[in-house]
């Protein structure tokens, strides 16, 4: 199936997910359609909220720098971040669902998560730097928060024109959520 981006201004990208609870086909189909959305936007990660699916699912590459788009993919299932780093590092994040706009953004340089797999079983995982990044990335999507909350009230406002730009070109392309 081929998964469709949402943009924003779509209402999904502010909503918390749903916990997964069945580990069956579909939930693999779905993996497997977000890999491929990934690789064909040229994106790093992607969380189900993003192709309008409200589960709590995301696909990453499991990158050491910023120039790894090569890494190998995970998938996570219901990830939940356990503890975060006091150290912390800025670095400039975009989006797939924010197409054109990038910020600076302070995120912890270490984290540790516990996900579930494709079949239900979880593993809890440390990973640090860029792959810890994405994961945070993602998960805040799943929580319904995007990269550009954490920018400055005067970064959002110069930011404000572009992204209700993004919001009306993309406005009829959205679809109820799944």
């Amino acid at each position: 199936m081929r998964l469709q981006l949402r943009y924003y201004g779509d209402p999904i990208l502010r909503k918390r997910a749903s916990d997964v609870r069945e580990f069956d086909d579909a939930l693999r189909e779905l993996a497997e359609d977000m890999i491929a959305t990934m690789r064909r936007e040229a994106g790093v990660g992607l969380a189900a909220t993003q192709v309008g699916i409200e589960k709590r699912v995301l696909v990453a590459l499991q990158m050491e720098n910023p120039e790894d788009s090569e890494a190998p993919e995970i998938v996570m299932v219901n990830p939940e971040v356990l503890d975060r780093s006091p150290d912390t590092w800025i670095y400039e994040e975009g989006c797939l669902s924010i197409p054109g706009i990038r910020g600076d953004v302070t995120r912890p340089e270490g984290i540790r998560v516990r996900y579930q797999d494709l079949h239900g079983k979880s593993h809890v995982i440390d990973v640090d730097g860029m792959f810890a990044r994405v994961l945070q990335h993602e998960i805040d999507h799943l929580d319904g928060k995007l990269f550009i909350d954490y920018l400055s009230t005067g970064e959002k406002t110069l930011l404000k024109t572009r992204l209700k730009k993004i919001a009306e070109k993309y406005a009829s392309q959205q679809a109820p959520p799944r």
